[in-house]
């Protein structure tokens, strides 16, 4: 029998392993068993080089509790070790100098610290009051050995009782952690952590029902619950799947989805460096749906994390599916994960090809392209305005859509307007509707121009006409109802006036004494005398400015302007018009103006309450 000290600051190290009792402690099982996986993996290598004698057989790993004694064992039939073995990896910790690593990361996450300096056995402490190994070589000359340590500085080494190669991790789990002795606690984790790594791991038995062939009845059987797919989808070959593979792997991984997936990207990178998975593109209409759970992060089928905040661009979160490399750290923190240049890399490369797919998929068939427009639309633009590099590449099938229903690309748009679109100034005016129902004479009226009229009526769209007129040269974007026809896009020709400058005067005192001055500014415009003679108007800039203030929470006006007043513009030249100007009644002009006034409100929903009824009455009045 052998005894010792580990040669570490055990005193130092163990309190740091012990923080995690407080944070993030489930994640013992996973480094065990991921040891468990490598240890098997490394008898599989042997065996392939033909450096072992030992007969392969059955490799799965087994969890195991034990109740009564207060035990949770990981048991693998994989490499084993020596008792030199176990001098070297368990009772010598790989770095040098603990009080130089100690000075080094003093105050840096302790999940940072398990892993990446080989502490991963030790994360066993966290939930164990006393962890002892029970290990036979490969080697077949080499003799078991049992390590046994309960968490101070002192271990012991003796000869152990292992009649089969492998290794078994027998844990006394702590009162303080008692949890890690429940079924279903552990069930959990290891279908989190270890849902795909490439050996079988098995953890008690499961029933189902079988119906055995010549018998009538099913009956319920037992068999080995084992808890992992060892080959994911993501290993594959894409050329080797087929669409309802990658569909069955979604409801797999998000098995209370009832929707489907519109498409998917199969990542398949060696160099620079190696990356593999799948991201789907969920629908995303009228929603941005940042969810930061739903892409997985994995190294090596090892499962890291599900919250990528700040590791990938945050519009790429919008997709769901798998990231598997091994250039990234398996224990780690997200904040060491945001700095590493590996991370950042794979980062930009996954930014990259979701590009490069929706560039294929435009280029090779764009009329379905364009029939999961309105599906990705959100993701596009959330990619664009939040990533410079993602604009730059997707500017060539980012797609306008106009009433028609009809799409465009940026340039398209631009050459299909360009000439009857283009106001006295060469600016490139695109006309836009945010609701087609509610503004509909506005949009015939620009019709009857022969405008093209776009229907931008998402939920990033504002977002994205403020980026676009800031990225093309000499082009703006202008509601319908921001202003009246002719002046939305103006042209060189303007119409007279009819009236003289008296009149003028004495119209807009008319409509000033019945229209609400904190609502209105009145406004006279000499237009067709066939259009309407009167409307009401938002002047772009101020509309976009209210938005964002309402969106922030703010309110108030800008250098002493009232962001809420709306333009009442009189048509001068309208028949009505006139006829309210000329009416020797005061009364009846002033009825005339009223009713005018109520269905410029009524057009825009804002005629309720006490005005409505008055319109109501007036109108029936008047019909007498």
């Amino acid at each position: 029998m052998q005894k010792g000290n580990i040669n570490v600051q055990t005193e130092n190290i163990f309190p740091i392993i012990k923080k995690f009792l407080y944070s993030d402690n489930e994640i013992f099982l996973r480094e065990l068993v991921s040891n468990a996986v490598d240890a098997t993996h490394k008898l599989q290598a042997l065996a392939s080089m033909g450096k072992t004698d030992a007969e392969l057989g059955d490799l799965t790993i087994e969890v195991k509790i034990d109740t009564k004694k207060k035990q949770l064992i990981i048991s693998d039939n994989g490499i084993g070790m020596t008792e030199e073995e176990v001098e070297k990896y368990i009772n010598s910790i790989a770095f040098s100098g603990a009080n130089e690593f100690l000075e080094k990361y003093k105050g840096v996450d302790a999940a940072s610290l398990i892993g990446h300096f080989g502490l991963g056995f030790y994360s066993a402490f966290m939930v164990a009051d006393t962890v002892e190994i029970q290990t036979k070589s490969h080697n077949k000359e080499a003799n078991p050995v049992h390590w046994k340590c309960n968490g101070s500085t002192e271990f012991t080494l003796t000869k152990g009782k292992k009649a089969s190669r492998g290794t078994d991790i027998i844990l006394h789990i702590s009162e303080e952690a008692k949890e890690f002795l429940e079924e279903g606690r552990i069930l959990n984790i290891l279908k989190k952590y270890c849902k795909f790594l490439p050996i079988p791991i098995r953890f008690g038995n499961e029933k189902k029902w079988e119906k055995s062939e010549g018998a009538e009845k099913e009956v319920e059987i037992e068999i080995p619950r084992i808890i992992n797919n060892t080959k994911p989808l993501w290993k594959s070959a894409p050329a080797d799947l087929k669409t309802e593979d990658y569909e069955n792997f979604y409801r797999d991984l998000y098995p209370y989805s009832f929707e489907q997936p519109l498409f998917n990207i199969h990542i398949n990178v060696d160099y620079p460096f190696n990356l593999t998975g799948i991201l789907y593109f969920p629908k995303a209409k009228q929603r941005i749906d940042i969810q930061k759970n739903k892409i997985q992060l994995y190294c090596n089928q090892v499962f890291i994390t599900d919250n990528l905040e700040g590791v990938v661009p945050e519009f790429l979160m919008l997709l769901h599916g798998v990231i598997d490399s091994p250039d990234i750290p398996l224990n780690v923190s997200r904040s060491y994960l945001q700095s590493d240049s590996n991370v950042k890399k794979i980062s930009a490369h996954i930014s990259k090809k979701v590009a490069d797919k929706l560039e294929e998929m435009f280029n090779t068939n764009r009329e379905d392209f364009e029939a999961k427009w309105d599906d990705i639309k959100a993701f596009m633009q959330y990619g664009i305005l939040s990533d410079e590099k993602f604009y730059d590449r997707a500017k060539k099938f980012m797609l306008l859509k106009n009433v028609e229903n009809k799409y465009f690309t940026i340039d398209e748009y631009e050459k299909h307007k360009e000439i009857l679109q283009k106001d006295k100034n060469g600016t490139l005016v695109h006309l836009y509707t945010t609701n087609q129902e509610e503004q509909y004479s506005q949009l015939q009226a620009a019709k009857e121009k022969g405008y093209d009229v776009l229907n931008l009526n998402g939920i990033l769209d504002m977002h994205f006409v403020n980026f676009l007129e800031q990225k093309l040269e000499k082009t703006s974007f202008s509601r319908i109802d921001a202003d009246v026809i002719d002046k939305l896009i103006q042209k060189e020709d303007v119409l007279p006036s009819k009236l003289t400058e008296e009149e003028q005067k004495k119209l807009k005192d008319v409509f000033e004494k019945i229209a609400d001055k904190n609502t209105f500014t009145v406004v006279l415009e000499n237009m067709q005398d066939n259009e309407s003679p009167i409307c009401i108007t938002k002047p772009e800039f101020l509309r976009r400015w209210n938005d964002m203030q309402k969106m922030m929470g703010e309110s108030g006006g800008m250098y002493g302007m009232d962001m809420e007043k709306a333009n009442l513009t009189i048509n001068a030249n309208h028949p009505l018009i006139n006829t309210i100007l000329h009416e020797s009644d005061e009364a009846k002009a002033e009825q005339l103006s009223k009713q005018l006034l109520d269905l410029a409100m009524l057009s825009q929903q804002m005629l309720k309450g006490e005005a409505l009824s008055n319109f109501i009455n007036r109108s029936i009045e008047m019909m007498k």
